[in-house]
């Protein structure tokens, strides 16, 4: 008869090494279940760990999926520019959903306040519905805002891309639920249970590349209801504004017209970890002009089909 040895062997898993295999078993599973997935990327910093999970996740092989970017036409150079390098480094392809182009063929419409995001909308789904993707993997994280603490990891969307915080599936035991009707699609988080501070622990255990704007630099800013917005040529000095230069990071990367840069010195990834493990603002909350526009402003675009 075998006999196995008594004395207990040591074997630990970290909190960084759990929520990465969690992360790349919902890559696989969706892999597995869905036809057509794509990968929402966007240049920012969640995007990048969730581009960097997918490749553990199927190496040796290539990533199985395209990445699309819903291009309001208001982002950051330095974002975009890294977007297609990345992308090409990966031999990726990097299918781009244009907002301008959906206001030149009267899709959408510009609103009076210049700010974008909330007419991404339409422009997604109408990405989904001419490449028939039935799963969109997406940066999102439950601490950002309370609407995406709603949200399951695999949240469903009806024929019109719309989402029902009422009827969402059972996820017990990480059993996850992707059957879908034709028109019918599933938003998929892998980064579902991460904070911002794993987000950067992560990064900085990978060596994880960044844009330089999430790291301090000088920036000429105006001060508006106390958020500083970079002076863009989507978002010039009103009449009265005095720009000035400050040194300033990015916690969180959207349109320039809506996302507003924070005080910082923190020029290496160790320091930026300092900073958020002191704050206690989320990072939307601090930065994001385009939640303040009502209570309940990101549930709001969540239910149209939004991200």
């Amino acid at each position: 008869m075998t006999e196995f040895p008594t004395q207990s062997v040591g074997y630990a898993v970290s909190h960084l090494d759990a929520l990465e295999a969690e992360a790349i078993f919902v890559f696989r599973e969706v892999v597995a279940e869905c036809e057509r997935p794509v990968l929402l990327f966007s240049g920012g910093k969640d995007s990048i760990v969730l581009l960097h999970l997918a490749q553990k996740a199927f190496w040796p092989g290539r990533i199985p999926f395209p990445l699309l970017h819903v291009d309001t036409g208001h982002n950051f150079e330095e974002v975009l520019a890294f977007r297609d390098r990345r992308a090409a480094e990966l031999e990726a392809q990097l299918l781009v959903a244009s907002v301008q182009e959906g206001i030149d063929s009267g899709l959408v419409a510009e609103p009076p306040s210049g700010m974008r995001n909330a007419i991404q909308t339409p422009v997604l789904l109408e990405a989904v519905e001419k490449y028939r993707f039935d799963a969109l993997f997406g940066g999102a994280r439950r601490d950002e805002e309370k609407a995406r603490a709603k949200e399951r990891v695999f949240s469903f969307r009806d024929e019109f891309g719309q989402w029902d915080p009422k009827n969402q599936r059972p996820e017990l035991w990480s059993l996850y639920n992707a059957r879908t009707h034709s028109g019918e699609s599933m938003r998929v988080f892998p980064l579902s249970n991460w904070t911002e501070l794993d987000v950067w622990h992560y990064i900085q255990r990978e060596n994880i590349a960044l844009p330089d704007i999430y790291f301090a630099h000088e920036r000429e800013v105006v001060d508006r209801g106390g958020m500083l917005y970079a002076v863009h040529e989507v978002l010039p000095a009103k009449p009265g504004e005095e720009p000035f230069t400050e040194l300033v990071r990015y916690r969180t990367v959207g349109d320039a017209s809506c996302t507003a840069a924070v005080r910082s010195d923190a020029r290496t990834v160790a320091e930026v970890i300092d900073e958020v493990a002191a704050t206690r603002i989320t990072e939307r909350g601090a930065t994001r002009g385009d939640d303040r526009v009502s209570e309940a402003a990101m549930e709001d675009r969540k239910r149209e089909g939004y991200f």
